[in-house]
């Protein structure tokens, strides 16, 4: 049975802190069989079939594979776009904690990290008629990776090794989708680590609305570094960093789409900063820290989403169990909280848009679920859509 849109509003460096808790009593998301990732036409109709889009699309789904009650590798199946009901298709076995995915430009392959002491970045091929196919893994040249990204050109792999608190650089085949060896690896060795940090921890990594620059996230040393890319060698050049109050732990930073400001969400003090960015220069500039809604309890911000016209921000918030909406001002120089809603899961590790963002996916690592909400393009509300997907340790949701 379908799961339906209620039209419900949902409300007014140790080890990695996976945070993971008891997870009990998941079940599997994969099925027996393997389901086609080609997206399906649309049904049969009498005018214009053509216009239509796909009613069931791809989704991707992350995990760790070595902790109890964890999954045995990328998960992949389909999802509705007028439900968003999710259905499981199969797993790509053997991808070691593969806690973070990553597209590339060309919809044709997909890519893991694998959070593990010797970290690595695996490379998979989207076919049309099967399952995703291992391309191959290569070293990131440090310890548990726990994001990456790929450049807008298509020929660079980003990845953050969190525990060695470093940024590496790999070359994309453009034929294949493949990965080589590594071009470059460079260590966040200052400032030094901010209170309670051991040292320096990269959390993310992604490029700059301008193509020219990419930038670093390290929670450790609460810092993001930003680099020139040099698109023929790739390799990074250092040209700014900038500091965020000691103690902050910055996790996840996305751009307003004018390119001109950005959205910091910082872990460990629970706040967010909105950023002023010099396409230019790269520099960028923290203003001042802001409340995430949460209250005074426990939290740890996870992720922040920026809708395409720039007009919401959406935050996870790990502990509350909330997503916090913000009305976008001042052509992206302002955030205004406007409600958190609870996500109906357990510490949302992450979250992310449908391709047309009228929905909203948020992976909920410790209640082994994922929640699906559409998203009212003219109010920014966020209305469950159906009951949670059950999954493995989900930490990562990649809809297609």
């Amino acid at each position: 049975m379908e799961a339906e849109d209620t039209g419900t509003p949902a409300g007014t460096g140790t080890g990695r802190r996976r945070f993971l808790g008891t997870v009990a009593g998941l079940t599997a998301a994969a099925g027996t069989g393997l389901l086609s990732i080609r997206d399906p036409g649309p049904a049969r109709a009498t005018h214009r079939p053509e216009s239509r889009p796909p009613r069931v699309r791809p989704l991707f789904l992350g995990t760790y594979t070595s902790v109890p009650g964890g999954g045995t590798g990328v998960g992949f199946g389909t999802y509705d776009t007028v439900t968003g009901q999710i259905t499981a298709g199969g797993v790509v076995a053997g991808v070691a904690d593969p806690s973070y995915l990553a597209l590339a430009p060309s919809g044709r392959t997909l890519y893991a990290v694998n959070e593990q002491e010797q970290g690595g970045v695996t490379a998979m091929a989207l076919r049309p008629d099967g399952p995703p196919a291992v391309l191959g893994t290569r070293s990131t040249g440090g310890a548990g990776p726990c994001h990456l990204s790929v450049h807008p050109g298509g020929r660079w792999l980003f990845s953050a090794n969190y525990l060695s608190g470093s940024v590496a650089v790999h070359p994309i085949d453009p034929a294949t989708g493949a990965l080589g060896e590594r071009t470059d690896l460079v260590t966040h060795s200052s400032p030094p680590p901010g209170p309670g940090q051991d040292g320096p921890h990269a959390h993310q990594i992604l490029t700059a609305p301008d193509g020219r620059h990419v930038l670093a996230v390290d929670l450790g040393n609460d810092t993001v570094y930003t680099y020139r890319l040099d698109t023929s060698a790739g390799k990074l050049t250092p040209v700014s960093s900038a500091s965020l109050r000691p103690g902050a732990g910055p996790r996840h930073l996305t751009f307003h789409p004018s390119g001109d400001f950005a959205y910091l969400a910082n872990e460990v003090d629970n706040t967010v900063v909105v950023c002023r960015y010099d396409r230019h220069s790269g520099r960028l500039t923290p203003g001042a820290p802001q409340s995430t809604g949460t209250g005074p309890g426990t939290s740890y911000p996870a992720q922040f989403l920026v809708t395409r016209r720039g007009d919401f921000a959406y935050l996870a918030n790990r502990g509350h169990n909330s997503l916090t909406r913000y009305a976008v001002e001042a052509a992206g120089a302002r955030l205004r909280l406007l409600d958190t809603v609870p996500v109906g899961g357990d510490f949302p590790r992450q979250i992310a848009f449908s391709p047309d963002q009228r929905r909203l996916f948020a992976a909920n690592q410790k209640s082994g679920s994922v929640t699906v909400f559409s998203v009212d393009a003219r109010t920014g509300v966020l209305r469950r859509a159906g009951a949670p997907f059950t999954a493995p340790v989900p930490v990562c949701v990649l809809p297609r």
